[in-house]
C-alpha cells in the first residue's frame, strides 16, 4: 500500500508520496515513489506512483528510455501539452501491462500501476492528473482540486475540511503533511520517508523539495501540535443537552 496526493491551486501544485512498500507483514522496504522530469525554463513534470512496485518501476524506466531516443518518437521532453504528457505515461502503463499481466495471472499479485502526474509546460497553466491502472485518466479542476492514490481514506477528511480555492501553497503544504500524519497513525502500510514538492506557478523549475525522514524536527512538531489542537477543540465542544 502507499499514499500519494496532489493538490492543484491558483499559485501552483503541491505533491507528496510516502516510501513504504511491503510484501507481507514481515517484508517492508523503502522505495522513492516520486519521479521528476525537469528542464528549467521549459517544463516541470512530477510523477507519483502507486501499486505493484515492479510495474511502476518498469513504467518509469520505459519513460526514461524513451526520453533518451532522438529519432523523433514523442516523449516527455518533446510533448507539447500536459495532456500529451499524460497520454505518454498512460501508453507506457498499457505497454507494461500487456507485457507482464499474462504472466502474473498464475500468481497472487495482479498488475496494478497508477500515477498522479502534475506539472507545467511553458505556455500552459499548471495541470494535475490521475492515471488509473487501465491507462485512462482524469484531470483536477476548480471543483475537484486534489487527487489521491493508494490509502486515501484517512488523509482525505483533513484535505476536504481545509482546502479552498484560495488556499495558499504554504497552507496546502501543511494540510498535505497533516493528511500523511493521520494516514500513518491509522495504517502501518504507509510510512516515511515522505517526499514533498511545492511547485510555484510559472516558475518552470522546482525550488521547494524536501524529504521527511523519521524524526524530522518539523514533521514531529507539526504532528504534536495537530494532535494537541484536535484534543483542545474536542474538549471545548459543547455537551449534549439531554
Amino acid at each position: 500500500m502507499t499514499y500519494c496526493v496532489g493538490i492543484l491551486l491558483k499559485d501552483g501544485i503541491v505533491l507528496a508520496s510516502d516510501s513504504r512498500t511491503h510484501a507481507g507483514v514481515d517484508n517492508f522496504a523503502k522505495f522513492c515513489k516520486m519521479s521528476v522530469f525537469e528542464r528549467a525554463g521549459d517544463r516541470v513534470l512530477i510523477l507519483l506512483s502507486s501499486g505493484n512496485l515492479a510495474g511502476t518501476q518498469a513504467v518509469i524506466s520505459v519513460l526514461k528510455q524513451r526520453c533518451a531516443v532522438v529519432n523523433g518518437t514523442p516523449n516527455l521532453w518533446t510533448a507539447s501539452t500536459m495532456f500529451d504528457v499524460v497520454g505518454l505515461v498512460a501508453d507506457a502503463v498499457r505497454d507494461i501491462e500487456r507485457r507482464d499481466a499474462p504472466f502474473l495471472k498464475s500468481g497472487p499479485i495482479a498488475f496494478n500501476a497508477s500515477f498522479i502526474v502534475g506539472g507545467q509546460l511553458k505556455g500552459e497553466p499548471p495541470r494535475l492528473f490521475r492515471i488509473y491502472a487501465e491507462g485512462n485518466f482524469i484531470e483536477a479542476s476548480d471543483e475537484t482540486s486534489f487527487l489521491q492514490t493508494g490509502e486515501a481514506k484517512y488523509g482525505k477528511p483533513i484535505i476536504d475540511r481545509v482546502l479552498t480555492p484560495t488556499t495558499t501553497l504554504a497552507d496546502a503544504t501543511k494540510c498535505v503533511l497533516v493528511s500523511f500524519d493521520s494516514t500513518m497513525r491509522s495504517n502501518l502500510s504507509v510510512g516515511m520517508p515522505i517526499d514533498l514538492v511545492c511547485y510555484e506557478r510559472d516558475s518552470l523549475e522546482i525550488r521547494m523539495r524536501h524529504r521527511f525522514d523519521e524524526g524530522d524536527a518539523y514533521f514531529t512538531q507539526l504532528s504534536a501540535d495537530w494532535s494537541a489542537g484536535v484534543r483542545k477543540v474536542f474538549q471545548e465542544l459543547p455537551d449534549l443537552e439531554w
